[in-house]
């Protein structure tokens, strides 16, 4: 008896090397459910995620699995199920997940959870990492705290000038009254 033998079939292939090219260079990735959405609300979403460099694509859940495991990201099989839209960062994934939580608040769109830095996180761990700061937040927030002491230095070392300066005015106010 002749072993069974699956036949893979070209289209197939090719929509999973379609997904893997488009996951390239995106680090993290925020599964959602879009159902319920129109085409408008939609269309929306992708023009807001766009402006923080990010997609928004409807995919399969079987091809998203393979070419996820081909591309040696963790399983993520119990956020690829049912209707599923992948919010694709190539840049910060911060903000694109507070895009996404402040749209869901409005419109039935739910995010199940994501990859984000390599971990796999639930739908509340992504909520929580939304709420975080960005990196350019905490930058500024780094410079501020750097820049503080030297502020205060150069106040300690002008005021010394200020004071003599106000003294021998208060001197040279004194002598022309007296």
């Amino acid at each position: 008896m002749a072993e069974y033998q699956t036949k893979i079939q070209d289209y197939k292939v090719e929509a999973v090397d379609s997904l893997k090219s488009e996951f390239e260079g995106v680090q993290d990735y925020i599964f959602t459910n879009y159902r319920g959405l129109t085409v408008a609300q939609i269309t929306e979403l992708r023009d807001k995620l766009r402006k923080e460099n990010a997609l928004f694509k409807v995919v399969k859940n079987r091809f998203a699995k393979i070419a996820l495991r081909d591309m040696e990201q963790p399983a993520v099989d119990e956020h690829l199920t049912g209707p599923t839209a992948v919010a694709l960062a190539k840049g910060e994934s911060g903000p694109v997940a507070k895009i996404l939580f402040e749209i869901a608040k409005d419109l039935p769109l739910e995010v199940k959870g994501g990859i984000i830095n390599g971990n796999v996180f639930d739908a509340e761990q992504v909520e929580a990492f939304s709420k975080l700061p960005t990196r350019h937040e905490l930058i500024a927030m780094l410079m501020g705290t750097m820049r503080a002491p030297v502020q205060h230095v150069v106040y300690v070392l002008n005021a010394v000038p200020t004071k003599l300066v106000r003294t021998l005015q208060a001197v040279a106010d004194k002598k022309q009254a007296g």
